[in-house]
C-alpha cells in the first residue's frame, strides 16, 4: 500500500513535469519563429531601400551587368555601370588630381545613380564638371541644404544633373540624376593634397573603396542615405558610409585606370608601387609617366606611389609660393634633425593594441599579427609592455605592464598567435585600457594601435583620445588593402604621435622597423614657428604635433607680405632629457607652387572642425566653415558642389529608376565573416547585424536559454511546494490530476479536488 502511495505521488509530479516542459518547447520555438522572421524581414525591407541584386547567369556576372529590383513593382532592371579614370599630376611636395567617373545606363530605362567613394584624407575638393556628349557643366559650390534642394529640384523635372556631398573628409558621394537610356554621364572631380615624406621617401596613396565600417548605436527612425546601415544614435549618418558590397563570388566591378605625371624636382634613386604592377617611362621633360600594367584594374584596394630622392637630394627645407587676390599663400616644409648613434635609449613602456573584429579577418589579421609579434621581438629587457585586444569587447594580457623578459616576450607571442578575427570593433573598449590619463615618469609611455581603423563614430573616438592620452603618445599602424586613412591620420595627431601603413605581410619588418627608430629616437617637442615681424602670416596647423625622426614639419600660411626669415624652434627630448633646437628659412627666395591657397583653406577647415569636437561653438564653426569654403570653392561637411544641365531630357511620363552603386570588398577580406554566409545569389548585402557579428542569434539562444532556466526554477519551486504540502495533511491521497496544464492537482479522501498554484 505504501508502494502504490508513493507511486502515486510521483505520478503527477512527473506528469506535471513534462507538460511544463512541453510548454517551454513551444514557447521557444514560437520566439525563434517570431524573432527569426523579424530578422528576415528588416534585412529584407533594407535590401529593397538600398537595391536587392536579382538571381543573375554567369555569362552576364562575367560581362559585368548589374540587375536591380524596384522595390515598389518587383520589376528587375539593369543598373548603370561605373568605370574611373584617374590622372595626377606631382610637382615637388604637391599633387592635383582629375578623377573622371562615367555612369554608363545600359537599358531603356532612365536612371539615377548614387556612389559612395573614397579621397585621400587630405585632399581638397575644388572643382566638379559634368559632361553630357559634348555639353560641359561647370559645378558651383553652394551651401550644402541648398545645393540638395537644387539638385532634387533637377531630378524631378528630368534635367540631368550631379551633386558631390562630402560625409567624412575621406568618403564622398556623387549623385547623378537623369542618365537617359544607352547614355553616358561623365563626372569630373578635381582636388589638391599634400603629398607625404617619411623616412626619405615621397608617398602618393589614392584610395579606391570604402571598407565595411563598424556601425554602434541604436537605429534611427527614417535614413539619410542608401547604406547598408541603418543611420543610429551614435553614427547619425550611417546609412551615407556604408555602401552596398557586392559579393566576391560576382567578380570585381568599377574598373580604375590610374596615370601620374611626376616631376619630382630632382634626380630620383627610385620609384616604386608596392600594391599594383606599373609601367614606367620618361618624358625627356624631367618627368617620369607611370600608368597601371594592363590599362585597369578593379576598384578594391589603395594604390601607392613611392619615389626616393637620388643620395644627396633629399630636401632640408622648402619654402613654396602662390599670389592670390591680395594675399600669399605659402607651404613650408622644413626636416628635423637626423637621430645619431650617440643618442641614449629612452626606457619605454609600450603598450600594443590590436584590432582582432571582423573587418580585420583574411589577410589584414596575418598582417597585425606579424606586425605585433615583431613588436615584442623588439622591445628590451628594460622595456615594459602589455598588449591589449580588442573586438565586441577588449581584454589585456596582463593587469598591468610587465618587463619585456624572455619568459614574458615568449608568452606574449603565443597569446597573440592564438587570436582570431570575429565580432563588431568596439575601439572605445580598448582606447580605455590603453589609455590612464595619466603621466608616464621616468618612461616613456607608447600606445601602439594595429588596426584596419573601419569605423563609423570617429569623432567619439578622437574626443575620447584627447581626455585620456595624458602623458602618452599614441601611433596607430593602419592594416589591409584599404584602411581608413583619416581615422589613422587623427588618432595619430590627437595622440602626438605619428601613423604608418601595412598593405602586405612583406612589408612588415620594413614597417614596423622604421616605427621603432621613430619610437626609440629623439623627439620635438613644442614646436612652434615665428614669423618676420609685419609677415601678419595665419598658419595651420596653429598647434604643430610632435615631430619624430624622418618626418618634417610642414605647415601652409597666408601672409600679408613674404619677406624675412620664418624660424623654427623646439625642444630636442628623449624621456626627460631636452635640449633646444632650432632652424630658419628666408621667405623672400620661394618655389613657385600653385593651389595653395585651397590647401590653407582646407588645413584651417581642419583646425576649425577639431575646435568644434573640443566643445567650440557649433553654430559659429558652421558659419565660419561656410564662408571658408565659398571663398575657396571647396567641398566640406556644409558646402557642397552641384552641376545642373538647364535643359530637362527625361519626359515627364517616363518613370525614373534609383540604384546605389555597388562597391568591391576590399582585396583580401573576408566576405563571409563580415556578413555571415548568403546565397551568391544575392550580390549586394542588406541590412546587417552592426559590427558585421551573429549578435541576433546570440540574443536569440540567450533569451530562449534565460526563459527555460526560469520555468525550470519555478518547476522546482512548485515540487517543494507539493513535498511540504503532502507532509502537513496525510489525510491527501494522491490520484490522477484533473486539471493538467493549468495547476498541479490532487483529490482529497473527502471526493474533493485541491489544486496546488
Amino acid at each position: 500500500m505504501e508502494a502504490s502511495s508513493g507511486r502515486s505521488r510521483v505520478r503527477p509530479i512527473v506528469v506535471d513535469f513534462l507538460g511544463t516542459l512541453f510548454i517551454t518547447f513551444c514557447i521557444g520555438v514560437t520566439a525563434a519563429v517570431v524573432l527569426g522572421a523579424c530578422v528576415v524581414l528588416m534585412a529584407g525591407e533594407a535590401r529593397g531601400a538600398a537595391g536587392e541584386l536579382a538571381p543573375m547567369k554567369a555569362s552576364e556576372a562575367q560581362q559585368g551587368a548589374l540587375l536591380f529590383k524596384s522595390d515598389s513593382t518587383g520589376e528587375t532592371f539593369a543598373a548603370p555601370l561605373l568605370s574611373t579614370d584617374v590622372a595626377i599630376k606631382v610637382s615637388g611636395m604637391v599633387a592635383r588630381t582629375q578623377v573622371k567617373q562615367t555612369f554608363r545606363n545600359p537599358s531603356d530605362d532612365w536612371h539615377e545613380g548614387v556612389y559612395v567613394f573614397p579621397l585621400p584624407e587630405n585632399s581638397a575638393v575644388d572643382r566638379l564638371r559634368m559632361k553630357i556628349g559634348e555639353r560641359v557643366v561647370e559645378g558651383v559650390i553652394r551651401e550644402r541644404g541648398a545645393a540638395k534642394q537644387d539638385y532634387e529640384q533637377a531630378r524631378r523635372s528630368g534635367r540631368r544633373a550631379a551633386l558631390l556631398e562630402q560625409e567624412r573628409p575621406n568618403i564622398f558621394t556623387s549623385s547623378v540624376a537623369n542618365i537617359g537610356p544607352r547614355d553616358d554621364i561623365v563626372v569630373e572631380i578635381e582636388y589638391q593634397q599634400t603629398l607625404r615624406y617619411d623616412a626619405g621617401k615621397f608617398s602618393l596613396r589614392f584610395p579606391m573603396t570604402v571598407g565595411v565600417r563598424y556601425i554602434p548605436g541604436a537605429p534611427l527612425a527614417g535614413d539619410s542615405g542608401t547604406g547598408w546601415s541603418p543611420d543610429t544614435t551614435r553614427v547619425s549618418d550611417a546609412s551615407r558610409i556604408t555602401p552596398p558590397v557586392i559579393h566576391p563570388s560576382r567578380g570585381p566591378i568599377n574598373p580604375v585606370s590610374i596615370r601620374v605625371e611626376l616631376d619630382a624636382g630632382g634626380p630620383l634613386e627610385r620609384i616604386d608601387s608596392p600594391y599594383h604592377r606599373v609601367n614606367l617611362r620618361n618624358d625627356g621633360n624631367r618627368r617620369d609617366i607611370v600608368e597601371l600594367d594592363g590599362g585597369t584594374t578593379p576598384a578594391n584596394r589603395d594604390f601607392e606611389l613611392n619615389w626616393t630622392p637620388a643620395s644627396g637630394a633629399a630636401p632640408r627645407a622648402a619654402w613654396f609660393t602662390e599670389k592670390r587676390a591680395d594675399k600669399t599663400y605659402g607651404l613650408l616644409m622644413i626636416m628635423p634633425p637626423d637621430a645619431t648613434g650617440e643618442t641614449r635609449r629612452i626606457a619605454r613602456e609600450a603598450i600594443f593594441v590590436i584590432d582582432t573584429s571582423g573587418s580585420m579577418s583574411g589577410t589584414s589579421i596575418a598582417q597585425a599579427k606579424e606586425a605585433l609579434e615583431f613588436a615584442i621581438d623588439g622591445l628590451s629587457p628594460g622595456d615594459r609592455f602589455n598588449i591589449v585586444e580588442f573586438n565586441s569587447t577588449a581584454r589585456a594580457l596582463y593587469p598591468d605592464a610587465r618587463p619585456a623578459t624572455r619568459e614574458h616576450r615568449a608568452e606574449a607571442r603565443g597569446w597573440v598567435r592564438g587570436l582570431r578575427a570575429q565580432g563588431g570593433t568596439e575601439m572605445a573598449l580598448a582606447l580605455n585600457l590603453a589609455l590612464n590619463g595619466g603621466e608616464s615618469g621616468e618612461r616613456v609611455r607608447q600606445v601602439v594601435f594595429l588596426t584596419d581603423g573601419q569605423v563609423g563614430n570617429e569623432d567619439e573616438l578622437f574626443k575620447l583620445i584627447r581626455a585620456k592620452l595624458g602623458d602618452s603618445r599614441l601611433f596607430t599602424v593602419g592594416i589591409g588593402s584599404a584602411p581608413n586613412s583619416h581615422f589613422m591620420a587623427k588618432a595619430a595627431q590627437a595622440g602626438r604621435g605619428t601613423f604608418t601603413t601595412i598593405g602586405k605581410v612583406e612589408e612588415v619588418r620594413e614597417k614596423m622597423g622604421a616605427l621603432f627608430a621613430k619610437l626609440e629616437s629623439p623627439v620635438l617637442k613644442g614646436v612652434r614657428i615665428d614669423w618676420p615681424e609685419g609677415a601678419a602670416a595665419e598658419a595651420w596647423p596653429a598647434r604643430i604635433p610632435d615631430l619624430y625622426a624622418g618626418e618634417p614639419v610642414v605647415v601652409t600660411a597666408a601672409l600679408e607680405r613674404a619677406e624675412g626669415r620664418a624660424r623654427v624652434s623646439a625642444m630636442l627630448g628623449a624621456g626627460n632629457e631636452n635640449a633646444p633646437w632650432e632652424q630658419s628659412l628666408p621667405l623672400d627666395q620661394p618655389a613657385q607652387g600653385s593651389g595653395l591657397g585651397v590647401l590653407w583653406a582646407r588645413d584651417k577647415i581642419g583646425s576649425l572642425m577639431d575646435a568644434a569636437r573640443e566643445g567650440a561653438s557649433a553654430e559659429e564653426t558652421r558659419a565660419r566653415v561656410i564662408e571658408l569654403a565659398l571663398t575657396h570653392h571647396l567641398v566640406t561637411k556644409y558646402t557642397s558642389l552641384i552641376a545642373i544641365d538647364r535643359t530637362p531630357a527625361r519626359p515627364a511620363d517616363a518613370d525614373l529608376k534609383t540604384a546605389a552603386m555597388p562597391t568591391n570588398l576590399p582585396e583580401g577580406w573576408n566576405y563571409d565573416a563580415l556578413f555571415g554566409t548568403r546565397e551568391t545569389d544575392f550580390a549586394l548585402v542588406g541590412r546587417l547585424p552592426q559590427g558585421a557579428t551573429d549578435s541576433r542569434f546570440n540574443l536569440l539562444a540567450g533569451a530562449l536559454a534565460l526563459l527555460f532556466a526560469i520555468l525550470l526554477f519555478r518547476q522546482s519551486r512548485l515540487l517543494r511546494l507539493r513535498e511540504r504540502r503532502w507532509a502537513a495533511k496525510p489525510d491527501i491521497t494522491p490520484d490522477v490530476p484533473v486539471c493538467l496544464g493549468r495547476s498541479s492537482c490532487v483529490v482529497l479522501q473527502s471526493g474533493k479536488s485541491l489544486c496546488l498554484r
